[in-house]
């Protein structure tokens, strides 16, 4: 039986508190925050605690004390005031028209003038949002927190439509002009949002405002981190492990595979995807939550303004800290887009040279990304995707390499010829990099059932595959000899690591031709060399 229950269909921390639901405490590091800074913004993907974050600060600042017994803040907090708390959830903007989207903002602030008051002078929202915050600090004698969730939710849908996100920004300026200006009633302003605008004067004229996104201190303050799983979650994912039958840690490794792998700072905590964590801890499986909750669809609105393929070469890039600072509306890239909404994290970061290596971060967005854009990309549906999988999977639980490659190269003939242009085919670096995205999605898609690790796009394009009982090293070369792959395979010492693993480790070369458009040639050879299986379609 079940021993916990777990908040996958609500943010509201008093609901969780009050429900007995699983709650992980972050309270020491929100009075930490409250306590040095009075300005903060944290930027941080979708679907990863932020909207909690802020109702747990608003109850916290409402001094709704009795909803954090137990917690790491009653050892901290002695006073316990109440403030006037203005909390708006600027997602309910998004989607809509400028006139709309004003409307709605006026309606958010009326709710809390009905509590103190309007003067009837003042029309615009920033002139209400100001009367706002003077009379709550009249009528109640504190400061005003001022918390404002996903302030970029407005502007993300109007990202390439320039003269709507101007309207947009210009009318929002006067509102967030106001927490510049009235800084004197101010107690805490929290600000939240996926990404970076430059135009917006959150960031232009709050100049006081602290960007805390990237702090080592709170890398961990959304999220749960590594630490946080071994220890208050344990019994969570020895609940886990029952359910699936599986050991503990067989639970962790398959937990730590799809949903870890987060980092936000230099030398930030490992943090998981606290959505897909929490629904497979409740749901007792390994489903991809983060992607069937709306993401793909919104990612690929925003890549079809780039080359849609270059987003899977952005696995393994590496970027100055500058890179991470350009604005979504004004970058020649994906790059900065893909970062902020999660769909690429630090990997790792090299003080020397002061640049960061960046790269999916698990197993749930790799695929996500992967079989979200082979449709648009190689003009395949998802299910020829999915069948190509199943049937490289079943060869390979069967010890039968060749059977997985053939149906690659089944399923690589289908693939229409227009699919690139007759200038790229022409280039031989495009053909080769062309190639090279084919097998990674391939072999990506494969990661569902075998444990595949693919080397970045952008690098070499070697793969290794493990089952039970088996792990294959392929290189992959375009419009050369397998003899060359195989002797990449050997000098490089690709298969060095597995060797002292116990299971039968297979090298395997495969030639694609550029001409032919498929496979041409492989050869398979044991780990003393010798031949087990070749064939040759040319």
């Amino acid at each position: 039986m079940r021993r916990f229950r777990y908040p996958v269909d609500t943010d509201q921390f008093a609901e969780i508190r009050q429900k007995g639901l699983v709650y992980v405490d972050k309270t020491d590091i929100m009075f930490d925050l409250v306590d040095k800074y009075k300005y903060v913004f944290l930027a941080r993907p979708r679907r990863f605690g932020k909207s909690l974050l802020c109702n747990t600060f608003k109850a916290y600042f409402q001094g709704q004390k009795e909803l954090f017994e137990g917690l790491k803040i009653m050892e901290l907090e002695k006073e316990w005031k109440t403030y006037p708390v203005l909390h708006f959830t600027m997602s309910g903007l998004k989607n809509l028209k400028i006139s709309e989207a004003k409307t709605k903002l006026e309606s958010m602030i009326r709710g809390y003038e009905d509590r103190y008051g309007r003067d009837p002078l003042s029309i615009t929202p920033g002139d209400r949002f100001r009367d706002l915050i003077h009379n709550a600090r009249k009528q109640t004698g504190e400061k005003v927190v001022i918390i404002l969730d996903e302030y970029d939710a407005p502007a993300m849908r109007l990202l390439y439509e320039k003269e709507q996100l101007e309207a947009m920004r210009m009318m929002l300026r006067e509102f967030y002009q106001v927490l510049k200006d009235e800084g004197e009633y101010l107690k805490f302003v929290f600000i939240t949002g996926v990404t970076k605008f430059s135009q917006m004067s959150i960031f232009s004229e709050l100049n006081n405002l602290k960007q805390i996104s990237m702090y080592d201190e709170y890398s961990g303050l959304c999220g749960i981190t590594q630490k946080e799983l071994d220890t208050a979650l344990r019994p969570c994912v020895e609940d886990y492990a029952e359910a699936l039958q599986i050991t503990t840690d067989e639970a962790y490794a398959l937990l730590k595979k799809n949903y870890d792998g987060y980092h936000f700072s230099r030398n930030s905590e490992d943090v998981y995807a606290p959505f897909s964590l929490l629904n497979a801890l409740d749901g007792g499986n390994t489903d991809y939550y983060w992607f069937e909750s709306g993401t793909t669809t919104s990612l690929i609105e925003h890549l079809q303004h780039y080359p849609i393929k270059t987003a899977l070469e952005y696995d393994g890039v590496e970027v100055g800290i500058n890179e991470f600072n350009v604005s979504c509306e004004n970058a020649s890239t994906p790059m900065p887009l893909l970062y902020q909404s999660g769909y690429l994290t630090i990997d790792s970061y090299d003080p020397m040279l002061k640049t960061f290596t960046l790269h999916f971060p698990n197993l749930e967005v790799r695929e996500g990304m992967v079989s979200g854009l082979m449709p648009l990309i190689l003009k395949r549906s998802t299910a020829d995707g999915n069948s190509l999988t199943r049937n490289m999977a079943s060869s390979l639980f069967k010890g039968n390499l060749p059977g997985a490659l053939t149906a690659l190269r089944s399923y690589i003939a289908k693939i229409p010829y227009d699919i690139i242009t007759k200038e790229e085919w022409d280039d031989k670096e495009s053909r080769e990099s062309f190639y090279k995205l084919l097998m990674y999605m391939a072999f990506s898609m494969l990661n569902s059932i075998v444990d595949t690790e693919v080397k970045s796009v952008l690098g070499r394009a070697d793969v290794v595959v493990k089952t039970k009982s088996d792990i294959y090293v392929l290189e992959l070369k375009v419009d050369d000899s397998v003899d060359n792959a195989l002797d990449q395979i050997n000098s490089k010492g690709y298969s060095i690591p597995y060797e002292a693993d116990g299971r039968k480790v297979t090298k395997c070369g495969v030639s694609i031709s550029s001409e032919a458009r498929n496979i041409v040639h492989w050869r398979v050879v044991d780990e003393e060399g010798n031949v087990v299986d070749e064939q040759k379609f040319i």
